[in-house]
C-alpha cells in the first residue's frame, strides 16, 4: 500500500509563502497525476494544483498565478509553492495521486497538513 506524506505546513503573515512537499512511500506505477487539494473549514475539499508526469500542471483560478506545483518523478515526490498567501487560503492541504486502474483509477490521499495565514 503506498502512503503519500506531507511536510511544510504552519502559520504564516498573509503576503508570505510557504512549500509543502509530499513524498510516496514507493513508486506509483501507472500514475497520472500528482497533486494538492484543500478544505478550509465548512467547506468541501477543492482540487488547487494538479500536475502530470510529463510536467502538464492546472491549477484552480483560487490560486492561480500565487502557487506552483512541481514534480520529481525519480524521487516520487512533489511540492507545492505556495506565495502571496492570503486569510481565504487557510485549510488543511492534502497531497494526491491518480493511479490509473483498468477498472476505475484510484486515488491516495496524505493525511494533511494545516496551512494557517493570519496576522
Amino acid at each position: 500500500q503506498v502512503q503519500l506524506v506531507e511536510s511544510g505546513g504552519g502559520l504564516v503573515q498573509p503576503g508570505g509563502s510557504l512549500r509543502l512537499s509530499c513524498a510516496a512511500s514507493r513508486t506509483i506505477f501507472g500514475i497520472l497525476t500528482m497533486g494538492w487539494h484543500r478544505q478550509a473549514p465548512g467547506k468541501e475539499r477543492e482540487s488547487i494544483a494538479n500536475i502530470t508526469t510529463i510536467g502538464s500542471t492546472k491549477y484552480a483560478d483560487s490560486v492561480k498565478g500565487r502557487f506552483t506545483i512541481s514534480r520529481d518523478n525519480a524521487k516520487n515526490t512533489w511540492s507545492l509553492q505556495m506565495n502571496s498567501l492570503k486569510p481565504e487560503d487557510t485549510a488543511v492541504y492534502y497531497c494526491n495521486a491518480v493511479q490509473f486502474g483498468t477498472t476505475g483509477n484510484y486515488n491516495y490521499w496524505g493525511q494533511g497538513t494545516q496551512v494557517t495565514v493570519s496576522s
